[in-house]
């Protein structure tokens, strides 16, 4: 019987224990296209402490047609697996911290107000050099510009947590550094814990 009573006991307070967390906490994951002079997808994990405070950590790559492509450059036929090859690449790991704005008492719509600062690789094709392919394979080659910056963005999401498991997002980024910046929107996403329970 005492078995049972502390069996019991145990459950109840580990109830409890998630009850509280998922009033005060929210971990989601966020992920979506985005779109402006570049275009790439992102992926976030997100938490945010008593729908005020919200962090996050996440991972963008974008992409862009590259000024230097020579205007006769095409892909052959075994290109299909290698097609963004000849991009611009513009990749990033950051971190960020800001601010939860209800636009109302629900919580249905949010500003998600974020700001932080990213570890970013840039990479590039330069050198383009003509070759025959006879329509194989692309009809030029290139070396790739590769280096590494500090990244600083900006973040001002309006969030759309339509239950409590999920929602949409859009979301405007400003990602600026020493020799890129990017300037977009994205679509969004949002699954996990959003919200409480009475939200």
């Amino acid at each position: 019987m005492k078995h049972i009573i502390l069996t019991l006991l145990f459950i109840i307070s580990i109830q409890t224990i998630n009850a509280q967390f998922g009033e005060n906490h929210a971990i989601y994951t966020t992920t979506g296209l985005n779109f402006g002079n570049y275009f790439g997808f992102s992926m976030n994990l997100d938490y945010v402490y008593k729908e005020k405070y919200a962090f996050k950590f996440g991972y963008s790559i974008y992409i862009q047609e590259p000024d230097s492509k020579p205007d006769d450059f095409s892909l052959g036929l075994f290109d299909a697996f290698s097609l963004f090859s000849s991009f611009n690449h513009l990749e990033t790991y950051h971190i960020m911290g800001g601010r939860i704005y209800k636009f109302n008492q629900s919580g249905t719509i949010r500003l998600n107000l974020s700001a932080g600062i990213g570890f970013t690789k840039i990479k590039e094709p330069v050198n383009w050099q003509p070759i025959n392919s006879f329509l194989l394979s692309r009809n030029y080659t290139w070396d790739y510009r590769e280096y590494n910056t500090i990244s600083f963005t900006i973040n001002p999401k309006i969030e759309f947590p339509f239950t409590r498991y999920f929602g949409m997002a859009l979301s405007p980024v400003l990602q600026i550094n020493k020799d890129r910046t990017y300037v977009g929107i994205g679509v969004e996403t949002m699954l996990g814990l959003l919200k409480g329970r009475n939200k």
